[in-house]
């Protein structure tokens, strides 16, 4: 097949912030610090990122519903940030699920957790293990969570709840993930954006290849294609076309999804460039794995539940 989909879309990976509420800490450090991330210089996006501004972003792609993708809210206000999108008007299809954040190694892990699951617009948790010996392009607090048996512990609670996991680490720590998937096998997780190919080398590519073909081989976790602009700032859709082949060629569209990584991939792209480069590589599949790439795995995977019929086709995005 060589037409680009233009169906409908869910967009199962973004971010919304009101800062004036100053519960984003990361995004207060850089504009107080002007430091960097892993992802690059994040003074344009250090402003408010709402519902409109999403669909302003989004409205050339036919984006029928996304998920909410916990934003870095601090861990000192926990479970503030669900109810904050839970008064939202979401009625457009934005947020329509989200993933929250749960620090799964905490004291207070099982309530909040129980707390979360209440929420039938929760589907998941998100609690960061991506580490990195440089200050600058580190997430998460230390290296072991994902050996540590208080993390197992609430990991463990969490699925009995019900609740995906979405996976977000580097590629050199593809190894201890392939343990924990096979240690929790009734567990769904999701590795966010494409395994984040950080290191450009020839052999930190090689790295991530290895590490994404293994977890692939595995039934319990689907892949998120997303932001893949954070790690090759001089994109081009031909540098981004072999990574985004060989996460298809690990994964299959069944279980892998599209996803904007919005505001934070705006870093590099615009939206209908991040979606350009999905519907051209995706344009030689057929037509129902473009489906899959595009709407069905997020929708199945997040339980979102939306239908495709007439009423979400081509003209009414968000």
């Amino acid at each position: 097949m060589t037409k680009c989909y233009d169906g409908p879309v869910i967009d199962p990976h973004h971010h919304l912030w009101d800062l004036s509420l100053q519960r984003h800490p990361w995004l207060e450090k850089a504009r107080v610090s002007g430091e960097e991330m892993a992802v690059g210089n994040l003074g344009p996006i250090l402003r408010d990122y709402g519902i409109d501004d999403y669909r302003a972003d989004a409205a050339q792609q036919n984006v029928v519903a996304t998920v909410h993708v916990e934003a870095g809210w601090s861990v000192a206000y926990p479970l503030e940030e669900s109810r904050w999108l839970d008064g939202l008007d979401r009625s457009s299809g934005v947020a329509h699920r989200y993933i929250a954040r749960v620090p799964l190694d905490g004291p207070d892990a099982a309530r909040l957790l129980e707390a979360e699951a209440e929420n039938p617009n929760v589907v998941g948790i998100r609690d960061i293990l991506s580490w990195h010996p440089d200050v600058e392009k580190r997430f998460a607090s230390r290296p072991d969570h994902m050996t540590d048996p208080a993390w197992r512990a609430g990991l463990a609670h969490a699925t009995r709840l019900g609740l995906v996991f979405d996976l977000m680490l580097y590629p050199w720590q593809m190894d201890e993930a392939l343990d924990l998937v096979r240690a929790f096998p009734e567990t769904l997780f999701v590795l966010n954006h494409g395994g984040s190919p950080l290191d450009r080398t020839e052999d930190g590519m090689a790295l991530w290849r290895s590490g994404l073909r293994a977890l692939g081989g595995q039934a319990n976790i689907r892949l998120k294609i997303s932001d893949l602009v954070a790690y090759d700032h001089a994109w081009t859709l031909e540098s981004l076309r072999p990574v985004i082949e060989h996460c298809l060629d690990c994964f299959g569209p069944a279980r892998a999804m599209f996803a904007s990584d919005f505001p934070v991939a705006g870093l590099h792209a615009s939206f209908d460039e991040v979606y350009q480069v999905f519907r051209t590589v995706a344009a030689a599949l057929s037509y129902d794995e473009q489906r899959a790439l595009f709407f069905a795995t997020a929708n199945e995977t997040y339980r979102l539940g939306i239908a495709e019929s007439p009423e979400i086709g081509r003209g009414s995005h968000v």
